[in-house]
C-alpha cells in the first residue's frame, strides 16, 4: 500500500510489511519518495501473460484469425450492421459525428443540450463546458452534460431467429432515442475508448467492470458465481464448470456489446442463439463484407477474392475456425442440450453453440492482443534515437513528467496507471484527496473533475448482483480474496466515486473527442482543462485527485505538450498498415433526416432510415491517406471564450 499525496510521497513498501502496531504507529513523517513508474518504449512492455490459456485455446494463430473475423463482422449484430469494429474503426475508437449524441443517462437526465438525436456535431459545439476566462474555473458561463459517444442499435425486443437465419426483433417506442416518434438509432452514455493497446489494462470499459478475470460468459468474472461453461467430460457428455482465465478483461469486455440494448442486440437476444445463427453452414463469415488478400491474418487463400470469382468473406466457417482454434473438450460432444433460447422459452443447441461466449471472448482478445502500438516517435526517442523528436516534443515530455504532473496518472510505457503491471503491483492506494483529507482508492481510476461526480460515478457504481464495481469497496466488504483492505492511519474510508478508469495516451491524436463524456475536442482543449485546474474540481473536492489544480502553463509550454502527445501516434496506426488493416466495414453514420423529421426504413414503422457509410478492406500496404483527427480539427486549436 502506498500513500499518495499532492507531491507524490508514498508510504514505502517497508511500512506494510511491519507489524500491524508498528505500522499504525507510522504517520505522514515516515513517507518516503516514491516516484511515479518513468516513461519508456512500449516494446520493453510484454504482453500479459495468460498461464492456464492453454487449457482452452489449441492454436493461438487461428484463434487471432477468428478473433479478427468475430470482431469486424456485421452479421454479429442483430440487424447485421453493428460489428465490434463498427464503434471501434478508427485508430481503434469512434470518429462519427451525425447522431452521436447521449444525454446525461448516468446522471438520470434524458434531455438532449448540445444536439438532439440525429443531429450533427460540428467543432462549434465543443468544448462542453465553456469558461469567460478560460484559465479560471470560477467563471463558467456554458455548461452541458451531453455525452459524445457511439450509435449502436434501435430499440428491440428479441423474438428468436427467423427462416431465413435473421434476428427477429421486435419494435419498442423508444422514449428518448427518437425523432418526432421515429425511433433512431441509440447512443451510449460514455465515450469509446480505444481498443488499440488495451490489452495492458488490467480492467477495461472506463468503470472497470470488465473483470480481469474471464468466467466464459460474461464481463463479470468470478462475481458471477452461476456463470458456467460446458466441458466435454469422459462419457461424451457435458459437465457445467465454472471457468477463471486471468489476465483476460479483453475477453471480459468483449462479450458485453453483442448482447447490450445500446450497442449491437435487439433486447433479450442470448449467446447460445447468436452463436446457433452464426454457426449455420450457410453463413460466411464476413459475408457482407470484402477482405483483402494482403490481409495480414484473413489474407490469401483465407479471403474469398482468391477465388476464381472472387466474393465477400472467408473461405472457412465459423465452426472450421473455432475447430482449428480451441481446445475439442469445448466444442466436439455430440450431447443435445435445451438451454434458454431468449424468448422465454427453450431451444436445443450444440455444445459449439452453447459454448459460443467462451470462443467469442478468446478469440476476440487474442486478436486484440496483436493490436500493439509500441513504434511512436515517443518510442524510437525511448529507443535510443535521438532524433526522433523535435526539441519542441522534448520540452513537451519534459513537462509531461514535470510541471505538468500528467506522468502521476499516465505512468510507464503503457501511459496508464491502469496497467497490468502497475495495478498488479498495487491494487489499492490510499491518497491524499484534494480536501487534504486521507482515502482509499482503486489504483488506475481518478476523479478529475471533468464532469461533477454525480454526473457519473463509475467505478463508483455497481454489477448486476449488487457488489460494488470498486475493488476498494469490495475489499472494505471483504469480498475481494487476496486483498485486504489496507490499514492506514487516517486512511479508513474508501474514495471511488466518480472515478473513471485512466485511458492510456498512445495515439491520443486520433482518438478524439476526449474524457469520459467525450466533451473536449482537441488536445489544446485538454490541456487547458488541466492548466485551469479542471472545469468541476471545487464540487468534486472530496473525491478529487490531489493533482487536480491551476498549473499556470504558458503558451510555449502548451504547444511543447500538444506536439508530445502527438509524437506518442504510431504511423501504423495512421496509415492503417499491419497489425491495424482490416476488411471492409459499411456503418450507420446518423439517420436520414435532421433533429426535426427522419425518413422511415418504410412508411409507418417509426424505425428511422439509416445513412450507410462504408470503408474498404486494406491489407499489408495500408491506405494512402492518414486517419483524420476528429472532425478534421487541429490538434493545436483552442476553446473560444464563453460569450
Amino acid at each position: 500500500m502506498q500513500l499518495r499525496g499532492r507531491n507524490h510521497r508514498r508510504m514505502a513498501a517497508l511500512i506494510f510489511a511491519a507489524p500491524l502496531g508498528a505500522a499504525l504507529l507510522m504517520s505522514t513523517s515516515a513517507l518516503a519518495q516514491d516516484p511515479p513508474r518513468p516513461l519508456a518504449s512500449l516494446k520493453t512492455v510484454p504482453k500479459p501473460d495468460i498461464p492456464n490459456i492453454g487449457e482452452f485455446i489449441l492454436n493461438e494463430g487461428w484463434a487471432i484469425k477468428l478473433g479478427k473475423a468475430l470482431f469486424w463482422d456485421m452479421q454479429v449484430g442483430t440487424d447485421k450492421k453493428q460489428a465490434c469494429a463498427t464503434c471501434h474503426f478508427a485508430a481503434g475508437a469512434d470518429p462519427r459525428v451525425k447522431n452521436q449524441i447521449s444525454p446525461g443517462l448516468n446522471a438520470g437526465d434524458l434531455t438532449f443540450q448540445v444536439v438532439g438525436p440525429n443531429g450533427t456535431l460540428t467543432g462549434s459545439h465543443y468544448p462542453f463546458t465553456r469558461f469567460t476566462n478560460i484559465l479560471d474555473r470560477n467563471t463558467m458561463a456554458i455548461d452541458k452534460n451531453d455525452v459524445t459517444s457511439s450509435q449502436g442499435v434501435l430499440l428491440g425486443k428479441y423474438k428468436g431467429i427467423s427462416s431465413t437465419n435473421t434476428d427477429n426483433c421486435g419494435f419498442v417506442a423508444d422514449p428518448t432515442f427518437n425523432v418526432a416518434g421515429v425511433n433512431t438509432r441509440r447512443v451510449e452514455p460514455r465515450n469509446t475508448p480505444t481498443a488499440i493497446n488495451a490489452l495492458f489494462n488490467f480492467r477495461n470499459f472506463l468503470d472497470g467492470r470488465a473483470n480481469n478475470n474471464f468466467n466464459g460468459v460474461n464481463p463479470f468474472g468470478q462475481r458471477d458465481v452461476n456463470a458456467k461453461v460446458l466441458k466435454k467430460n469422459a462419457g461424451g457428455g457435458v459437465d457445467a464448470v465454472a471457468v477463471v482465465i486471468p489476465h483476460s478483461s479483453l475477453a471480459s469486455q468483449a462479450v458485453g456489446p453483442p448482447l447490450s440494448f445500446f450497442e449491437m442486440s435487439c433486447a433479450g437476444r442470448v449467446w447460445q442463439q447468436l452463436g446457433k445463427r452464426l454457426l449455420k453452414s450457410t453463413v460466411v463469415p464476413l459475408g457482407l463484407q470484402k477482405v483483402h488478400l494482403k490481409d495480414s491474418e484473413l489474407g490469401g487463400s483465407l479471403s474469398r477474392q482468391s477465388l476464381a470469382t472472387p466474393a465477400n468473406g472467408i473461405t472457412k466457417s465459423y465452426s472450421d475456425l473455432i475447430k482449428l482454434a480451441f481446445q475439442p473438450v469445448w466444442w466436439s460432444s455430440t450431447q443435445v442440450l435445451s438451454l434458454p433460447n431468449g424468448t422465454g422459452g427453450t431451444g436445443t443447441f450444440s455444445q459449439m453453440e452453447a459454448n459460443f461466449s467462451l470462443f467469442f471472448g478468446l478469440a476476440v482478445q487474442a486478436y486484440e492482443r496483436t493490436l500493439v502500438a509500441d513504434d511512436s516517435p515517443v518510442d524510437k526517442f525511448l529507443d535510443g534515437n535521438a532524433g526522433a523528436l523535435t526539441s519542441q516534443q522534448q520540452l513537451g515530455m519534459a513537462l509531461f513528467q514535470s510541471k505538468g504532473k500528467c506522468i502521476n496518472c499516465h505512468s510507464g510505457a503503457e501511459l496508464t496507471n491502469a496497467s497490468v503491471r502497475n495495478v498488479e503491483n498495487q491494487r489499492l492506494e490510499a491518497m491524499i484527496m484534494g480536501d487534504g483529507g486521507c482515502r482509499v482508492y482503486d489504483d488506475g481510476f481518478y476523479n478529475i473533475g471533468a464532469r461533477p461526480t454525480d454526473d457519473d460515478i463509475g467505478v463508483g457504481g455497481q454489477d448486476p448482483f449488487g457488489n460494488p464495481l470498486s475493488e476498494t469497496l469490495m475489499s472494505k466488504l471483504g469480498l475481494l480474496p487476496g486483498v485486504p483492505f489496507p490499514d492506514v492511519p487516517g486512511c479508513a474510508e474508501p474514495n471511488v466515486m466518480g472515478a473513471i478508469k485512466a485511458p492510456s495516451l498512445r495515439n491520443v491524436e486520433l482518438t478524439g473527442p476526449y474524457f469520459h463524456n467525450g466533451g473536449k475536442a482537441t488536445l489544446w482543449h485538454v490541456v487547458d482543462f488541466y492548466d485551469r485546474g479542471g472545469d468541476f474540481a471545487d464540487q468534486n473536492i472530496a473525491n478529487l485527485d490531489p493533482d487536480i489544480g491551476p498549473i499556470g502553463f504558458n503558451d510555449t509550454e502548451k504547444n511543447a505538450l500538444v506536439s508530445f502527445l502527438i509524437g506518442l501516434t504510431d504511423e501504423r496506426v495512421r496509415f492503417q498498415k499491419p497489425p491495424f488493416d482490416h476488411p471492409a466495414l459499411c456503418f450507420p453514420a446518423g439517420e436520414v433526416g435532421n433533429e426535426v423529421n427522419v425518413t422511415e426504413t418504410s412508411a409507418g414503422n417509426k424505425k428511422a432510415r439509416d445513412i450507410n457509410q462504408c470503408i474498404s478492406a486494406v491489407g499489408s500496404s495500408g491506405y494512402a491517406s492518414p486517419l483524420p483527427t476528429f472532425l478534421g480539427l487541429n490538434s493545436f486549436l483552442a476553446e473560444d471564450p464563453a460569450p
